[in-house]
């Protein structure tokens, strides 16, 4: 994963101060462990500005709004406390070339400076920490002790102190190439690698669309460069550091009033309204669900315009090697990083859960295996009453000391041989036997209920299992969100534990996958079990056709048709198709599928999600691999 480095987390302030400097903090929410939101206004609108300090993808950038869940976080708390109804007024960075801002906060522009909150960018020691006008510790996302961190403890109370400098010389607008090429060239070795251990301020990311972008390979080495070649490079150096001193004299507090020995931005800022007196332009709000900008704000007229975007494996804020551009810097950073970290999760949660079910199916269907081995058992219950008749019939047969005995079967005339104990006389072996035909006869009326609700369990589990090999991999949120319903509805069923649940929320349901039949009818198919659910017994009209596999686990599939509608036989023949690719017989050539009317789909009493009987089907043989072809029909956006 890509993580922000100095040029965009400057790019991203210089948004954030066109458009967002002054802002008066109205609400703070604590999203997850690692990020907080803090909701400003402005006069333009409202937006909710993300700070997050995750390990790999700490950053800082407006974003959606949060959840409308209970905030129960303490550092969400105490911000709130100190900073509600405050007026953010400057962003800056705390030394040049460190990833360390310095968000401001007075009671309204021209005040001296109440709070600072420092957002720390720094990878794994990546922290946002709260401190008051004189610098002292109030809060911290991350608290570090000194035995943790004898360099630099981060404790309430204490005095706010700077991380430590990097090492590596400052990049310089003014330097000759020849003195930059004599640096990076000192040591023969891998572009990339000279340049990121020469000069500090750089990223991976940064180095390699640079060098790629003036046509060379990262991994060649330093002294097989022509001059055109160190030229090329030298010339894209200096066209990043020109641009990254426009956007950065923007965060270093340009405009603004002087407050507290800093510099920071706005002013006219009343109790209740945000009054603008400079030219900041401020991007348009599709609106705040969307919290998303329409143009891209410029710092000024004069400093060039960025060009943020996505590239093969990442993004860049310098139009370098974009391939999709973005509309601006915060909705780039927004999608990007919650697109990694949805990845992240789902593969996380998909391999728990995959595991969790793997293992209670193994379970599941060990215990209906003994049952099947107990109820065999059970069925020679006859055969001991039957043996214990024939021995009470033939008393006088019997002799002292006797292992067996042979004697004629009552309905087939043919020798029987009973095994006798010598312990016991001929009644004491007949009671045993008469024993154990009650014992396994009981035992019977016991194991059946038994087996049939581990079987019940065991057509569940798969049914769950089916669901998730659907969801193999993660290309939308919907995904994310289809497989969370699958960890709730498995906690609900009592297979997981809550507490051992740590996930980010979503609130909204995820939607089923969408298709289009050949005549152009709308076909719905489940992700999980809750949207089986929804689509058999919710969503399925009267004039709709219910798929599914024959006995085997898969998804339920809706036709919808309108009133006097009628199906033809290729969107019947298509429907069952994608019941049998979307069922755990996938991998076979041809699946029965049966279809009926909704009205005929009942769900029994008690059942768990997604379990459903059906009546009065119809067969048609499903081609899993057929379906593959219709998967570029999905509408599922």
């Amino acid at each position: 994963m890509q993580q922000v480095d100095f040029t965009t987390l400057t790019a991203a302030c210089a948004e954030l101060q066109a458009g967002w400097i002054p802002g008066r903090l109205e609400k703070v929410y604590q999203r997850d462990r690692f990020t907080i939101a803090l909701c400003l206004r402005t006069l333009q609108g409202r937006g909710w500005l993300t700070l997050a300090w995750h390990p790999q993808a700490a950053r800082i950038c407006l974003a959606d709004p949060p959840p409308r869940l209970p905030d129960t976080f303490t550092f969400s708390d105490q911000l709130r406390h100190q900073l509600n109804g405050l007026a953010l007024v400057g962003i800056q960075f705390i030394a040049p070339w460190e990833r360390v801002l310095d968000l401001q906060f007075a009671r309204r522009p021209g005040d001296p400076i109440l709070w600072h909150l420092y957002v720390e960018i720094m990878g794994k020691y990546s922290n946002v920490i709260l401190t008051d006008d004189k610098n002292i510790i109030v809060t911290a996302a991350h608290q570090v002790s000194s035995q943790q961190s004898s360099v630099r403890p981060i404790q309430t109370g204490q005095p706010y102190e700077h991380p430590p400098a990097l090492l590596g010389d400052l990049p310089n607008l003014s330097e000759s190439q020849e003195r930059w090429q004599e640096r990076v060239s000192l040591v023969p070795g891998a572009l990339k690698r000279q340049l990121l251990k020469t000069y500090r301020g750089l990223s991976p990311a940064l180095v390699r669309s640079m060098i790629q972008t003036a046509d060379l390979d990262p991994n060649q080495s330093t002294d097989t460069l022509k001059t055109e070649d160190w030229q090329r490079l030298f010339q894209r150096w200096q066209e990043w550091l020109w641009v990254l001193e426009n956007w950065g004299s923007q965060v270093q507090g340009s405009r603004g009033a002087e407050a507290s020995g800093r510099q920071v931005v706005g002013a006219g800022f009343t109790d209740n309204v945000l009054e603008k007196t400079d030219n900041l332009t401020k991007p348009a709000l599709v609106g705040e669900a969307g919290g998303e900008f329409s143009q891209s704000p410029i710092p000024n007229p004069q400093s060039p315009p960025l060009q943020p975007g996505w590239t093969e494996d990442g993004y860049n804020v310098l139009g370098w090697g974009v391939i999709k551009p973005a509309p601006n810097v915060q909705v780039l950073l927004h999608h990007y990083y919650t697109d990694q970290l949805n990845r992240q999760e789902f593969s996380r949660l998909h391999n728990q859960l995959t595991q969790k079910v793997n293992n209670f199916l193994v379970r599941s269907r060990s215990k209906a295996l003994g049952f099947e081995q107990r109820l065999q058992q059970s069925e020679q219950a006859d055969e001991y009453r039957q043996q214990a008749d024939l021995l009470m019939a033939h008393l006088q047969d019997w002799q002292p000391g006797m292992n067996q005995i042979t004697v004629l079967d009552f309905e087939t005339n043919q020798p029987l041989t009973i095994s006798l104990d010598p312990d016991k006389n001929a009644v004491q072996n007949a009671q045993a036997l008469y024993k154990r035909h009650q014992k396994l006869k009981r035992a019977r009326l016991a194991v059946v209920p038994l087996l049939q609700e581990v079987q019940g369990e065991v057509e569940y589990l798969e049914q769950v299992e089916a669901s998730l090999i659907q969801i193999d991999r993660y290309t939308t949120p919907e995904d994310l969100q289809a497989l969370q319903e699958i960890r709730e509805e498995l906690i609900g069923q009592g297979y997981l534990d809550v507490r051992d649940q740590r996930s980010r929320d979503v609130t909204e349901a995820s939607e089923p996958y969408r298709y289009r039949t050949p005549s152009g009818f709308e076909l719905l198919i489940g992700r999980n079990n809750r949207q089986n659910d929804q689509l058999t017994f919710r969503t399925a009209g009267d004039y709709d056709l219910w798929f599914h596999t024959q006995e085997i686990a898969g998804s339920h599939v809706l036709l919808r048709l309108d009133p006097g509608a009628v199906a033809d036989e290729a969107d019947l023949q298509f429907a069952a198709d994608l019941a049998a690719h979307y069922s755990r017989g996938r991998q076979s050539d041809v699946v029965p599928v049966v279809y009926t009317e909704p009205k005929y789909v009942y769900k029994p009493k008690g059942a768990k999600p997604g379990m459903a009987i059906y009546k009065r089907e119809r067969i048609l043989w499903g081609r899993p691999q057929q379906a593959e072809h219709y998967r570029t029909a999905d509408i599922s956006g």
